[in-house]
């Protein structure tokens, strides 16, 4: 291998899927501010994934939907919101025709 390649903050990092809870333990430089032991009783960083291949539809083959940011909820009340607005408007105008 050649050497001084690989940056300097090259080092084991456990990646933990929030979505699974599975774990991996790979070579990376991604910057980490939490640590945690993995299997073998050695202390490395920890960084957490929303999604990996634990957890990803296209690698378990089942649908599910991984909404920890409340998307679906946000865009329940916007189009709620858009449709009492809409009622409103229209009710405006039948009033305004009589």
């Amino acid at each position: 291998m050649k050497k001084d390649i690989h940056p300097k903050d090259y080092r084991q990092v456990i990646f933990e899927d929030s979505t699974s809870g599975r774990r991996f333990l790979i070579a990376s430089t991604v910057a980490t501010t939490k640590t945690d032991t993995w299997e073998n009783g050695k202390e490395y960083p920890l960084y957490t994934v929303e999604i990996s291949s634990a957890s990803h539809p296209f690698y378990t083959g089942k649908a599910t939907i991984v909404d920890t940011a409340g998307r679906i909820e946000r865009f329940k009340s916007r189009t709620a919101a858009a449709k009492a607005k809409k009622d409103a408007s229209a009710g405006k105008k039948k009033g305004a025709a009589k």
